[in-house]
């Protein structure tokens, strides 16, 4: 039998290496002459540069940034062998990781550091990007990004603007004369899961402000700013950010990304499949064992699962997923296409507890499963 391991990660946990090794452990318990192909995955999102780095065959590059307050930092991205593409985790320049909590506040905070890292890439000779988005501590617009890549932001005064959220309201021109050349020579691709508006109800303030840091009178002021930076730049490039699904991803990185980067919004577990070559993966195969730490109702948002199951459908391959917890009802999991679910824990306890016994708890249900599909051949 061929087996083909297809997970995400399982957070604070598995890594999804972690859980490629535990899985082939239980499986061979049974199967032992078995073959299994280890394909870890990630959406896009905070950690997705350490699965790349493998199938990109990158090195990473250092670079001296600044981080969402403007204070210097080291952060990385990944340049791939060729030196022609380069991958590029948002999180890793703008991140809320690099924030304590008292520091969070989305009106202050700018994503300038990912532009640089994007501007060091151009530099290095990069002339494809993949721009992962996930994890952001911005609301800018991505007003920051496009400085660093020289665009200049000025008041109705012709004052020079810091790029950070609370100024988007005061943006009335966008001076393009220093934009970096090797921009417009780039083929951009920026990993979007989300299909947010740039403002209004669903927009990049209201859902994800609270989390970010802002206040209700302070979210308010981001929405209309960013309902006024859109009208700006439909005005200067003449394109519509609110009509664009996606375009609140990230404070707005997302529509940011279309009009200063010319960049494409995909999906990232797409994205991060194609690295992969995984339609050439499931080739051949039985199964598709796939994971992640919580399966619930947001899987079918853009999650690795629900790529990973897209992909095996295509091919009638069925898909058993060995989730840290499983929140679905039987008619959610016939939707999503799933042939097998379960959650590997076994015992009453807390999420700490639970997190120590993953590697066993995985391998027990790995094997239960193999147990079940021998039985089922005989």
């Amino acid at each position: 039998m061929k087996f083909v391991l297809a997970p995400d990660k399982y957070k604070g946990s598995l890594t999804g290496r972690e859980f490629c090794d535990t899985v082939e452990s239980g499986l061979k318990k049974v199967f032992p002459e078995a073959k299994v192909v280890k394909t870890p995955l990630a959406d896009g999102g905070d950690g997705t540069i350490k699965i790349v780095a493998d199938y990109l065959d990158a090195s990473s590059v250092s670079v001296r940034v600044k981080d969402p307050l403007f204070r210097d930092i080291e952060a990385r991205y990944l340049l791939s062998g060729d030196g022609l593409t380069a991958y590029i985790e948002m999180s890793e320049a703008s991140g809320y990781k690099l924030l304590s909590k008292g520091e969070m506040n989305c009106m202050h905070t700018t994503s300038l550091g990912t532009g640089e890292l994007i501007l060091d890439a151009l530099e290095k000779g990069a002339r494809k990007i993949v721009l992962g988005i996930g994890g952001s501590a911005t609301n800018d617009g991505g007003m920051g990004m496009a400085q660093a890549l020289g665009h200049t932001f000025l008041d109705k005064n012709g004052k020079a603007l810091e790029p950070v959220g609370k100024n988007l309201v005061h943006v009335d021109q966008i001076l393009r004369k220093n934009v970096h050349p090797n921009l417009s020579q780039a083929v951009i691709q920026v990993a979007c899961d989300v299909n947010n508006p740039f403002h209004g109800e669903n927009g990049a303030a209201k859902v994800y402000g609270a989390q970010k840091g802002a206040s209700a009178a302070e979210i308010g002021f981001l929405d209309q700013g960013l309902a006024h930076f859109a009208q700006v730049l439909h005005s200067v490039f003449g394109v519509d950010v609110q009509k664009i699904p996606g375009a609140g991803a990230a404070g707005g990185v997302g529509g940011g990304a279309v009009v200063f980067l010319n960049a494409d919004l995909v999906s990232g577990v797409d994205l991060v499949m194609q690295m992969a070559h995984f339609e050439e993966v499931l080739a051949d195969a039985d199964w598709v064992i796939t994971g992640e730490g919580q399966l619930d109702g947001q899987t079918f948002s853009g999650k690795t699962i629900n790529g990973v199951i897209r992909a095996a459908q295509q091919k009638d391959i069925p898909v058993a997923a060995f989730c840290g917890s499983v929140n679905l009802s039987i008619e959610e999991m016939q939707q999503m296409g799933l042939a097998y679910a379960v959650s590997i824990l076994n015992e009453v306890g807390n999420l700490d507890e639970a997190k120590t016994k993953s590697s066993r708890n995985l391998e027990l249900a790995s094997y239960n499963f193999a147990h079940l599909l021998k039985i089922s051949k005989a």
